[in-house]
């Protein structure tokens, strides 16, 4: 069975095909600056070589247009007709409450998908636009919703619940969701899997860092708690999000800066973290010269951020009563070393013994870095958000 997977942006799209027989890689790519000027398609080729193809993408069901016609491209197509594609499968950014899993895409589902537009503004309506051009394109194909939010449902009302009044939680559903969802649950199998262990007999702390970051806490298989919040802004520092911050602060520049409602999300999203912290970049790879240069702001950036990851590990640890696995995943995750050393550093009381230079010379594998006598298992698990929406997708159309 062969599965396409689309991740629909506001501005783009990127796509994935899958072989379900083996879980291949049949094609992958996609395109950038949907509705502006120098729109393009780039695609891997089947040796590895990129391909980009640059034309008018005025709106998605163009750009998925142009997708299909590159998988059943005579010369670097994956397919020979659309036909044998058997279902799409959407990345979906906020389910709300409605949605504690995959689901397949109709008429209802759709409209209480839109129901959650209020919550991800801006990224609700870009998965809908991919949805819509598919079945502009492929009316008779099933398509497969799989959200962000979907895992961290299973969390007890304790900690997904604000101290706020409790009639704003009734009346626009204010609470914590979490993201990355897709990626923590992924992960938190995987590993189980690779370490030949039950997930249900483990406490595992899933630690997404990328540009975009956030922790769960997955006691014995279910999500129990998670750093982001109503929105993807709360927890961790990230390359230009704040992460958490007190309230009054937010009130208090809101009043000294003259910021209206969007000026402040610009601030805290766009304008904060790491960003904000160095004056240098977002870009970890900026970061680290700039540290290797003698930058004290950029050295002040690195602490904190390694700091609130370590806050969060110890935090999530005494929530499950104990943890037996702390995997790290996501670009920074899985390929900085300096993070995942800096990020378990005085965490020996709980058992976390890190095994340094195999530490320092992984990057992107699935390994284990913790010692032998280590009574935590720490290890790097590349995520694949794709495979896991492919799979959903494979479960729910057969």
């Amino acid at each position: 069975m062969k599965i396409l997977v689309l991740n629909c942006g506001s501005s783009s799209i990127k796509y994935k095909l899958f072989d379900m027989s083996d879980n291949s890689v049949l094609a992958q790519g996609g395109i950038e600056k949907i509705g502006l000027p120098g729109a393009f398609l780039k695609l891997t080729l089947p040796n590895g070589d990129k391909k980009i193809i640059e034309d008018d993408i005025p709106e998605h069901t163009k750009g998925v247009q142009m997708i299909f016609d590159a998988l059943v491209h005579p010369e670097y197509g994956a397919m020979k007709s659309l036909t044998e594609l058997d279902a799409v499968g959407h990345r979906m950014v906020h389910g709300g409450e409605r949605f504690a899993e995959s689901v397949v895409l109709n008429d209802e589902v759709l409209k209480a998908f839109e129901a959650c537009n209020d919550l991800a503004p801006l990224h609700n309506p870009a998965n809908r636009k991919g949805i819509d051009a598919v079945a502009k394109l492929l009316p008779n194909i099933p398509q497969v919703g799989v959200f962000d939010t979907a895992f961290h449902q299973t969390m007890p009302a304790y900690a997904y619940m604000y101290a706020l009044p409790y009639e704003l939680y009734e009346k626009y559903r204010v609470r914590r969701y979490g993201f990355h969802g897709t990626s923590h649950r992924y992960v938190s199998q995987r590993v189980c899997d690779f370490l030949g262990v039950d997930i249900k007999d483990k406490k595992i702390i899933t630690c997404h860092i990328g540009n975009g970051a956030s922790i769960a806490a997955v006691d014995h298989g279910k999500c129990v708690d998670t750093s982001m919040g109503l929105t993807p802004l709360e927890g961790l520092i990230m390359g230009t999000r704040s992460g958490d911050v007190d309230g009054g602060a937010i009130s208090f520049l809101m009043e000294k800066e003259h910021l209206d409602a969007q000026g402040v999300s610009n601030l805290l999203n766009k304008k904060s973290g790491v960003l904000g912290i160095s004056g240098v970049s977002s870009d970890m790879r900026e970061i680290d010269a700039a540290v290797e240069a003698g930058n004290e702001r950029a050295k002040l950036a690195l602490a904190m951020y390694f700091y609130r990851i370590r806050k969060y590990i110890g935090a999530y640890a005494a929530a499950m009563g104990g943890v037996d696995i702390i995997l790290f995943t996501g670009g920074v995750g899985e390929n900085q070393w300096q993070c995942r050393e800096e990020s378990t550093k005085g965490l020996e009381f709980m058992g976390v013994v890190l095994d340094t230079e195999k530490n320092k010379g992984t990057r992107g594998e699935e390994i284990v870095i913790s010692k032998p006598e280590s009574k935590v298992t720490v290890c790097i698990i590349p995520t694949d958000e794709e495979l896991m929406i492919a799979s959903d997708t494979l479960h729910l159309v057969k």
